[in-house]
């Protein structure tokens, strides 16, 4: 019971590592863009459900209504006022670009919120808890998370391929010269992207406050964990993504029952064996 209890908390992180890396999947599938400042936002987004919470007197749950807007305005503006300038053959400068937003986003929050480690409260569902069977329980809020996941990952893969605006992401992902031709504005395409992206980074950043402290510097650790979820998964495939997360959480739930120091090693090694053999990852993405 106790290895059934560590595999099934496993899985219910992993949710939230899906959510990490979901945005990722998606902006590299339709833009072929690696946003080093994935992570960095994440955090930001947390921050911006600390201002709400702080602000309007509103539960954490309840700032998302607040918290995903802002953060796809965001995504939307940065896309279209900087990252569409960087795009083309040459993969380094929205690197660099992206790069230089994490050191401006980090410097930003230990500006105006200090270096100081912060936690949303979320009140009576922190502790709540469902029981599976005689010595198995799950707590209602990483449960809340996972089913949320799961319903974030379905999302976007309706929205990809059962959609007009899916469509489009593909068309400008397949060809973008061609997209253009069809009349499609690739600029406008590509900044609806990120703003997607960034209202599940805004999900994410809110559950990862609610689940432990966080401070500016924290964002790069997250971005290491999306990065992993996604290669497991495979490339553009929003299910391997989730199935990425569930490993990685799994992997890492297994190393801290062995030993706590091993809890992000477990996670890491787990990354590089996948690796080594499916170097694809899990699930790569097919033409649909």
């Amino acid at each position: 019971m106790l290895w059934l209890n560590v595999i099934l908390q496993g899985v219910l992180i992993g949710g939230l590592y899906a959510m990490f890396a979901a945005g990722l999947s998606l902006i590299f599938g339709v833009m072929r863009l690696v946003n080093i400042a994935h992570g960095d936002l994440i955090v930001l987004a947390a921050y911006v459900a600390l201002m709400a919470t702080s602000a309007l007197g509103i539960t954490p749950l309840v700032s998302l209504l607040v918290v995903v807007p802002v953060m796809a305005l965001i995504g939307y503006a940065l896309q279209r006022g900087l990252l569409n300038r960087t795009l083309g053959d040459d993969l380094l400068p929205p690197l660099l670009v992206t790069f230089g937003l994490s050191i401006i986003i980090q410097n930003g929050l230990l500006e105006f919120f200090t270096a100081d480690s912060r936690k949303l409260q979320a009140g009576a569902i922190e502790v709540a808890t469902l029981q599976v069977t005689n010595g198995l329980w799950i707590g209602l809020l990483p449960l809340l998370q996972f089913v949320i996941a799961v319903a974030v990952i379905a999302g976007l893969q309706l929205l990809f391929y059962r959609t007009a605006l899916g469509r489009a992401f593909r068309a400008t992902s397949d060809d973008q010269a061609v997209a253009q031709l069809m009349g499609l504005d690739t600029r406008h395409v590509f900044a609806l992207a990120m703003a997607i992206s960034l209202a599940v980074v805004a999900i994410a950043g809110v559950f990862l406050a609610v689940r432990a402290n966080f401070d500016p510097a924290i964002g790069p650790a997250r971005l290491i964990f999306g990065f992993e979820a996604v290669i497991i998964g495979g490339l553009g495939s929003m299910w391997g993504t989730l199935a990425g997360g569930v490993i990685l959480g799994v992997a890492q739930a297994i190393g801290a029952q062995l030993d706590p120091g091993w809890q992000l090693l477990a996670g890491h090694v787990a990354f590089l064996a996948i690796l080594a053999f499916c170097p694809q990852g899990l699930f790569p993405k097919v033409s649909g």
